[in-house]
């Protein structure tokens, strides 16, 4: 049989409200519920992981003045292979912060523009890409003094 632990309730207030026993199993059901990075199995470290990565950053800063076409994006983020680029934009679809609208030309448009999920997202991750940049100095000053 599972290990029970005694939890006290608090109201925001500290006041407490409640003492109720758990066991492990609900304890990792409540954190599911309560997305908590810090627990191994909590999912948000999936889409932590997701929008840490380097394109999506990008993507996303590149997307928040409007929407673009694939070649636009492509143009923009230097370096990003067609397959990168490509996997980027499904996930991000996938994950609900970007749309893709196909327009009927020859040949096709394709554009990609934030959700309201995205530009949710899109303010601070674009004061990550402004600290990075305007950090950069700094960080390589200490890089060298570090590696000596």
């Amino acid at each position: 049989m599972g290990s029970r632990h005694l939890e006290v309730r608090r109201a925001p207030g500290g006041k407490q409200v409640g003492m109720a026993t758990t066991t492990a199993a609900e304890r990792r059901a409540r954190a599911r519920v309560e997305y908590d990075a810090f627990l191994a199995v909590c999912p948000s470290r999936q889409l932590l992981d997701r929008i840490s990565d380097k394109w999506v950053t990008l993507v996303l800063c590149g997307l928040g003045d409007g929407p673009l076409r694939f070649s636009e994006l492509s143009r923009q983020l230097a370096g990003v292979s067609q397959k990168m680029l490509t996997q980027t934009l499904r996930s991000l679809e996938r994950d609900g912060l970007l749309t893709r609208t196909a327009t009927a030309t020859v040949p096709v448009t394709v554009s990609y523009e934030l959700t309201d999920l995205g530009r949710s997202l899109h303010g601070a991750i674009r004061g990550l890409k402004a600290w990075a940049e305007t950090h950069m100095d700094d960080v390589l000053a200490h890089r060298a003094a570090h590696d000596g």
